[in-house]
């Protein structure tokens, strides 16, 4: 039969790639992991030639995205159009009581509600993460994106809200191990947490261990069901050919999102990668764009490129189209791109 996702779903057609891509093999069992990362090649090698077809440019296979990037396709026309993709906040009662759906809306949300208003820096106090929340409740943002040590607080000062909080796993580097996500993702979703956003391992990836990056996202998937979890691919680390594989693993371990950056790397969200990460995953899955999002008109380039979440610290500077504040109080860390 055909490699399957875990949900039973034939994932060449889930893909919607060319049907160069499909291997077969008598059943999972047989998938060595030889065998997968044959597969994810094959899958990456169509995916490729499928968006080259549609006049996507792409760099080469070997080249890294960043300062060489390909402009950007959004600038000539499509920055005017709607975008399809706006997977909501799920309110945690209902989060527990089914598996997460998309939920695609076509205009219905306001900016806000796209929004997972974000505190991760490493010296966050109680204080800052309490005007968080109140900054969630006073502009309705999506959600609030902390560390799992805070999530419980957060989950606190947010009932009654229609606020989700979200706790990060693996975060920032995403080279913990297997073990150590999955035990921190089950102490987050105990202590409240509504959505999980986990680092994908980077170096496993690079490395092109794909059985390794499919068996992490896996057990943080089935260890967080039914709360949907989100992979953080730090797409300014990866070349153009990793990104489509990390996006492929990610749609193949069933999980509610692929996510740009975690924020503290070389660089963040762009609007190609936003594009890229649309086509490969389709509708049915949300794309996050994290990483130097600061004002307005980032937020709807992001939007209109394929985003249906947005992660940003500057969330009320970009709801009510002001410049952000700087904290002089807080200037350690300020390479942080959130």
């Amino acid at each position: 039969m055909a490699f399957e996702t875990r949900k039973g779903m034939n994932f060449n057609n889930r893909l919607n790639t060319s049907k160069d891509a499909e291997m077969k093999t008598q059943n999972n069992e047989d998938l060595s992991p030889n065998t997968l990362n044959s597969l994810v090649d094959q899958i990456a090698d169509a995916v490729r030639e499928k968006l080259i077809s549609q006049g996507v440019p792409l760099m080469p296979m070997e080249s890294a995205v960043g300062k060489n990037a390909p402009p950007s396709r959004s600038d000539s026309g499509s920055s005017t159009s709607s975008s399809r993709w706006n997977h909501a906040a799920i309110p945690v009662n209902s989060i527990r009581k089914a598996s997460f759906e998309p939920h695609l809306f076509e205009g219905q949300e306001s900016l806000a509600r796209k929004i997972d208003h974000t505190l991760l820096k490493p010296d966050a106090t109680p204080e800052q993460i309490r005007k968080v929340c109140e900054e969630a409740r006073k502009y309705q943002f999506a959600t609030v994106c902390v560390n799992s040590s805070y999530v419980k607080t957060v989950a606190d000062l947010l009932k009654g809200s229609a606020t989700v909080p979200i706790a990060v796993v693996g975060f920032p580097l995403g080279a913990s191990s297997t073990a150590s996500k999955v035990f921190e993702t089950n102490e987050a979703i105990k202590n409240g947490a509504g959505e999980i956003d986990m680092v994908i391992n980077i170096g496993a990836l690079k490395a092109k261990d794909y059985a390794h990056v499919l068996d992490d996202i896996s057990a943080v998937v089935d260890a967080a069901a039914p709360v949907p979890v989100k992979v953080i691919l730090e797409t300014a680390e990866l070349t153009q050919e990793e990104k489509v594989i990390g996006c492929a693993l990610t749609k193949a371990a069933d999980a509610a999102f692929v996510k740009t950056s975690t924020g503290f790397a070389s660089g963040g969200a762009t609007v190609e990668d936003i594009e890229l990460m649309r086509r490969i995953v389709g509708d049915e899955m949300g794309v996050k764009a994290s990483g130097g999002i600061r004002t307005q008109e980032d937020a709807k380039k992001m939007i209109q490129a394929g985003a249906s979440r947005i992660g940003a610290s500057a969330s009320v500077a970009i709801v009510t189209g002001t410049s952000e504040k700087k904290d002089s109080k807080n200037k350690s860390y300020k390479s942080s791109l959130y």
